[in-house]
C-alpha cells in the first residue's frame, strides 16, 4: 500500500490524498460503506461500484463467526466470495467482541468469549483477530486493540492503553510476511494524555495507517470532537489517518476539517432501514404522513437513482407497506449522499475554499429545521 497527500486546505487541517493498493486507488478524505458479514445490506456490488464506492469495510468478529474466514479462504478470500472486487478494509473485531458478545474475558492473551450467535467459546487474540484477517484476504487489517466504553476511569483506561500497545506489537509481528497493509488503533478514550501516549507508542512500532477507536461509544458530542480535533492533526503526516465508527454528516466534515482520511459507519445504511434519508437540507422522515402525496424526490437536488425515479410520496407508501424495495431505494439514497458528500469535500479542499464551503454546508443544512 502506498499513500501520499496531494493537497490541503490553507485554511487548517483539511487534505486530500491518495492511497493505492493492488485491488484499485482510493482518493480521500473517503467513506467506507459498512458490509458486516460479507455485503452491504440491501444493495449488490454493481451498485456500490456506481454510487462511487472505492472501499468498503468488512467485519471480523462476524465473519469468523459465521461463515467462518477458513471456509471463506477456501472459497478463494472474501473479495471473491461477495463478489467486490475493489479493496476491502477489515476491522481488528474488538468493538464487536466487547460489544455483542455475551461474556467476555479480558486476559493478557486476548478476550476469551461466548459468541452471541450459537453460545460457543472462542478466543479472539492478537494473533488470532489478524490470521482472521489474512483468511479474508482483505487489502487493509487493523491491530486488535481493547475498546473502552464510555464511561470509564482514567486508572482502567490507563490499563486499557498499555494493553492495545502490547496487543498492538503482538498484532505487527502476526501479520509478517503478509502484502496486507496494518494499521494501528489510538486507544485513551477522552483522556488527552493516554492518547499521546498510545499514538507515540503506536508510531514507534511502525503502521501503515493510524486509526482513533473507541469514539461514538457514549461521550458527549462535544468530547468526541475534542478528541478528534486535538489528535488527528498529530496522527503521522504521511500515512492514512482513520476515525472509526463515526459518524453524521456533520461528524465526517468537522472529521474532515480535523485532517482525517478515512470514515465507516453504519449510519447511512441502517438509517435508510429506519426510513430516516439524508438531504442538502437536513434529514427527512419519510414517514412522515405530510409526504403521503408529496410528488417530489428526496432531494431535488440529488443525482441518485432513487431521487430521479421515485417520488417521497411513492417512498413513504413502500415504507408504510414494509415493502423490501423501501430498503434498497433509501440505502441507495444515503450511500450516494455520503459518498458524494466526500467528493464535494475533495473537490473543497483541492480549490483552497473548504472554510466556505463549510460555511455553506451549515446553512443549508439548518434550511429544513
Amino acid at each position: 500500500m502506498k499513500f501520499q497527500v496531494l493537497s490541503k486546505d490553507g485554511g487548517g487541517n483539511a487534505r486530500t490524498g491518495r492511497i493505492e493498493t493492488a485491488r484499485g486507488t482510493i482518493d480521500t478524505p473517503i467513506f467506507m460503506p459498512v458490509g458486516t458479514a460479507g455485503s452491504v445490506k440491501g444493495i449488490s456490488p454493481d451498485e456500490l461500484e456506481g454510487l462511487g464506492a472505492q472501499i468498503i469495510l468488512g467485519n471480523t468478529y462476524h465473519l469468523c463467526l459465521r461463515p467462518g474466514d477458513e471456509r471463506v479462504a477456501r472459497l478463494g478470500g472474501l473479495h471473491k466470495f461477495m463478489g467486490w472486487e475493489r479493496p476491502i478494509l477489515t476491522d481488528s473485531g474488538g468493538f464487536q467482541v466487547f460489544s455483542l458478545a455475551r461474556i467476555n474475558k479480558i486476559e493478557e492473551e486476548g478476550v476469551r468469549f461466548q459468541s452471541h450467535i450459537d453460545g460457543s467459546h472462542r478466543l479472539l487474540s492478537p494473533e488470532t483477530a489478524v490470521g482472521i484477517q489474512r483468511n479474508l484476504g482483505s487489502d487493509i487489517m487493523m491491530s486488535f486493540d481493547e475498546c473502552t466504553s464510555y464511561p470509564v476511569t482514567y486508572e482502567y483506561a490507563a490499563e486499557s492503553v498499555k494493553r492495545t500497545i502490547r496487543w498492538a506489537k503482538r498484532s505487527k509481528e502476526a501479520a509478517k510476511g503478509s502484502d496486507q497493509a496494518l494499521f494501528g488503533i489510538v486507544q485513551g478514550s477522552v483522556f488527552p494524555d493516554l492518547r499521546q501516549m498510545c499514538l507515540e507508542a503506536l508510531v514507534q512500532i511502525g503502521f501503515d495507517g493510524y486509526a482513533i477507536g473507541s469514539l461514538s461509544v457514549g461521550e458527549s458530542k462535544e468530547q468526541m470532537m475534542e478528541v478528534m480535533n486535538r489528535l488527528a492533526p498529530l496522527l503521522p503526516e504521511n500515512a492514512p489517518r482513520y476515525v472509526m465508527g463515526v459518524g453524521t454528516p456533520e461528524d465526517l466534515v468537522e472529521g474532515v476539517r480535523a485532517g482525517v482520511d478515512m470514515f465507516d459507519c453504519v449510519m447511512p445504511t441502517r438509517n435508510a432501514r429506519n426510513g430516516s434519508l439524508f438531504t442538502w437540507q437536513g434529514t427527512l422522515n419519510i414517514k412522515n404522513s405530510a409526504y403521503a402525496e408529496d410528488p417530489s424526490p428526496i432531494d431535488p437536488e440529488c443525482g441518485c437513482y432513487t431521487c430521479r425515479r421515485f417520488s417521497r410520496a411513492y417512498l413513504r407508501h413502500l415504507y408504510i407497506c414494509r415493502e423490501l424495495l423501501s430498503y434498497r431505494l433509501n440505502t441507495l439514497h444515503n450511500l450516494y449522499f455520503y459518498l458524494e458528500l466526500m467528493g464535494r469535500m475533495r473537490e473543497a479542499i483541492a480549490a483552497g475554499n473548504f472554510e466556505l464551503w463549510r460555511e455553506g454546508f451549515y446553512k443549508r443544512m439548518k434550511s429544513m429545521e
